[in-house]
């Protein structure tokens, strides 16, 4: 009997009874490893100590307040974020979605209550994905996703995705944002130019508009920095939607933005029930003090630096199949040549009890915990490599 859920996905037939670091594993003990986790949540890796220890303490002391009073776990993270990026100001979500929804109320409220309601268009680009709720469908733009829930929202306007001529035209006297992610993710795992975030940002500057980050999945550490954006310097944004990573696997989000941007943001235009609660906020603190932890970050890039070799290595030993290795950090694209599908890699890596995603673009997706090793590295490759040359080409 199939099961009585909605059939919005398509998961194989495996299940996971455990998991402990980079790990998965059933409920007779076939262990799997994980280079998806979670689609870039598990930065931690799976049951990692400490997150498990503060949600159990938390859990058996106050689970649910709502926002009708005030979470010092929140407050204190909140805090730590401020102080370690451009923001000033934070909203805490359950997820990207609903960070993303956050953010683009504020980009439109901030020209509302500055004197400009008539500027409320969001420029966004082709390959975005900015999650599932019906404002981050239409920002996101993808048909696919658009198709069959009535006409497109007002107030958004698409350009092709590294077009600088096409963004220019594109900024009228109606605009209020620019939203990028500085690593597309759903899109294909495309970094932006270190350039081309400046750019943006003096465009904003120059036109007088929000420039919005939406980190969801290239956040958290996984770069190499606590936020992607941060290797650049001069391309701070106005507002951040994050989510994913600072969970470490328990759901939650964040929107943050400068005291500026945020001022429109008072009592009465934007809430959560669940956003912000006492569970969420006992592991968000763990996991940002993970990330931030002396030698945190440089493993990540000692460790993506040395997986990015073995992965050119890869493409040395299958020329005919692979196109190009991309990414940035722990986010990875494998582009397949033409006639070649990720969607076929999959399942091929999973029946070598490695786990790995797709993307667009023709691209297989890597996006391990941020605690993998070298050794962890060199076996996904390997497995990897037995994977590809297994690849027959699409009929």
């Amino acid at each position: 009997m199939p099961a009585p859920m909605m059939d919005t996905y398509a998961p194989p037939d495996l299940v996971f009874d455990h998991g402990k670091g980079a790990r998965l594993f059933t409920g007779d003990g076939e262990g799997y490893l994980d280079f998806i986790s979670g689609i870039a949540v598990n930065c931690l890796g799976h049951a990692h100590p400490k997150a498990v220890a503060a949600l159990t303490e938390q859990a058996g002391k106050l689970w649910h307040l709502s926002n009708m009073f005030k979470v010092p776990a929140g407050i204190e993270l909140a805090d730590k974020l401020t102080k370690a990026t451009f923001a000033d100001r934070v909203f805490f979500t359950n997820s990207g979605a609903e960070a993303m929804e956050c953010a683009l109320k504020t980009a439109r409220r901030y020209h509302f209550v500055n004197g400009n309601p008539q500027r409320y268009r969001i420029i966004t680009f082709t390959g975005a994905f900015h999650g599932r709720t019906y404002g981050a469908i239409n920002a996101g733009g993808n048909p696919k996703y658009l198709e069959g829930f009535g006409p497109a929202m007002e107030g958004f306007d698409q350009v092709e995705f590294g077009d600088h001529e096409a963004l220019k035209a594109a900024i009228s006297d109606e605009t209020a944002a620019i939203c990028i992610e500085p690593v597309q993710g759903e899109g294909g795992v495309r970094a932006v130019p270190e350039q081309c975030l400046r750019g943006l940002r003096q465009l904003c500057d120059e036109h007088g508009l929000m420039l919005i980050y939406d980190e969801v999945q290239c956040g958290a550490g996984r770069t190499g920095k606590l936020f992607a954006h941060q290797w650049v310097e001069g391309a701070e944004p106005d507002i951040m939607a994050s989510a994913k990573g600072i969970g470490g696997g328990f759901p939650m989000g964040a929107c943050l933005a400068t005291e500026a941007a945020a001022a429109g943001m008072v009592v009465g235009t934007h809430g959560s029930t669940y956003g912000g609660g006492p569970l969420a906020m006992a592991v968000g603190n763990v996991v940002f003090d993970e990330l931030t932890a002396d030698g945190f970050l440089d493993h990540v890039v000692d460790v993506s630096n040395y997986l990015g070799q073995q992965l050119h290595g890869l493409m040395d030993r299958h020329p005919d199949k692979i196109k190009e290795i991309r990414g940035k950090g722990l986010l990875i694209g494998i582009q397949l040549k033409d006639g070649f599908d990720p969607k076929k890699l999959v399942p091929l890596a999973r029946d070598r009890h490695l786990l790995i995603g797709a993307a667009g673009d023709n691209v297989a997706r890597l996006a391990p915990p941020l605690v993998i090793t070298k050794d962890d590295a060199s076996e996904a490759v390997a497995i990897l490599d037995a994977a590809f040359a297994a690849l027959e080409p699409t009929a």
